[in-house]
């Protein structure tokens, strides 16, 4: 059943890239799988993430002229993956900062419990805010460290452990 949403996200995926929209920046990073504070893990390992970033989108300038974006996320352990989209803004030239917000859909498991504790992300749909924080290096290369969190803020299931992952990234602008 999984297999089906991430599916048809790939396919609204596609069909965002299908639009006007041109692309500007694509990146590739390595993360740090569910880091938490928690003592009872989810899962453990490494992330390889990449992703896609239009250009700011004139039509949303109410909000602010954000950026579209979709990335995917492989487990490098044979752990949660995840696909997701959602627009972000960037704040700064040389040094900035880029927070943004997405919808995402995974591939991990409905019920896990570790240590007698229900631990799952609680439902297949999830929100994934981040914040980056990034350094233009030249022209057309950045370096961001980026938060990316997943959780549906109890809406969808009284289960809501939630992810995150930290990592680096390398920003290559297209334009």
């Amino acid at each position: 059943m999984h297999y089906c949403a991430i599916g048809i996200s790939v396919a609204a995926a596609v069909c965002m890239l299908a639009t006007p929209v041109h692309a500007s920046d694509l990146w590739i990073g390595i993360y740090q799988h569910d880091v938490t504070l928690s003592s009872t893990k989810f899962e453990t390992g490494q992330d390889f993430k990449a992703g896609w970033i239009g250009e700011p989108t004139s039509f949303l300038s109410a909000i602010g002229r954000p950026s579209p974006h979709i990335l995917v996320s492989a487990s490098l352990n044979g752990s949660t993956n995840y696909l997701a989209a959602g627009l972000n803004w960037r704040f700064g030239h040389e040094l900035y900062v880029r927070p943004g917000i997405g919808i995402a859909v995974h591939d991990g498991p409905d019920h896990a419990v570790r240590n007698g504790r229900r631990v799952d992300l609680g439902s297949p749909v999830l929100f994934e805010p981040e914040i980056a924080l990034g350094w233009q290096l030249s022209d057309r290369i950045a370096l961001e460290a980026s938060w990316i969190h997943l959780s549906h803020g109890t809406l969808f299931s009284r289960q809501n452990r939630g992810m995150d992952s930290w990592g680096l990234r390398a920003v290559m602008q297209l334009r």
